[in-house]
């Protein structure tokens, strides 16, 4: 399921349903790697192999208002300024988010004097469980310049329609009903200062070009 939901999940953040689909609609050379195939070689061919794919103008800006730590709620505006590192998951999953959390923080600490510069949202699409306390604990644990952001199940759901993310809360199996698996698409969503949407990234993506890609905004 989590195989299916990460394709899935890059597909529906561009608005289309087919790989066809999506070479049409955006004729983006990069956007090949979506079908799963394996390029070698330089230029083009390289280009071809990189998994950080260009979004300006195909997704929305950022623009949410969810909970923090300490009754604290937040906005886009307390970004403002900010490069933002946007992933959706949620506290306990076992492998992707601390994972994808790991290589985030080591991409801010890459930037070295420029890492005040950019922030990492972690959005919990298991609002039940995290709260905005065990939220913050569990970033914390990663990145100080990371914020775990959690709200109702109206507003989670609203946020990840905006940015077309697919997300599945299973029922309990047995009598604890703390106990359930969740299932999420992966991405790594980058904003630049100004909230506009810029690139999408695999959460299997290098560090290296994440950072790289990083710089990239800050530079232009």
């Amino acid at each position: 399921m989590f195989k299916h939901l990460a394709r899935a999940g890059l597909l529906l953040a561009l608005g289309v349903t087919s790989i066809n689909t999506a070479l049409a609609q955006v004729g983006n050379p990069n956007l090949a790697t979506l079908t799963g195939s394996e390029s070698s070689g330089n230029g083009a061919e390289a280009a071809a192999g990189s998994a950080i794919h260009p979004v300006r103008g195909f997704l929305p800006d950022l623009d949410f208002e969810l909970l923090a730590a300490g009754g604290k709620t937040m906005t886009e505006k307390d970004f403002s300024g900010k490069i933002v590192l946007m992933f959706f998951g949620y506290a306990s999953c076992p492998d992707i988010c601390p994972t994808t959390m790991a290589q985030l923080s080591q991409v801010v600490q890459n930037l070295g004097p420029d890492a005040d510069k950019v922030r990492i949202i972690f959005v919990s699409v298991d609002p039940h469980r995290d709260t905005p306390e065990i939220l913050q604990a569990y970033v914390d644990a990663f990145d100080s310049h990371a914020i775990g952001l959690t709200g109702s199940e109206s507003q989670i759901s609203r946020l990840a329609r905006r940015y077309r993310v697919a997300y599945q809360i299973e029922k309990p199996r047995g009598d604890d009903t703390q106990v359930y698996e969740v299932a999420h698409s992966r991405g790594i969503y980058i904003f630049d200062e100004r909230g506009k949407a810029r690139m999408l990234a695999s959460d299997g993506e290098s560090v290296e070009k994440l950072t790289a890609a990083v710089r990239e905004i800050m530079s232009s």
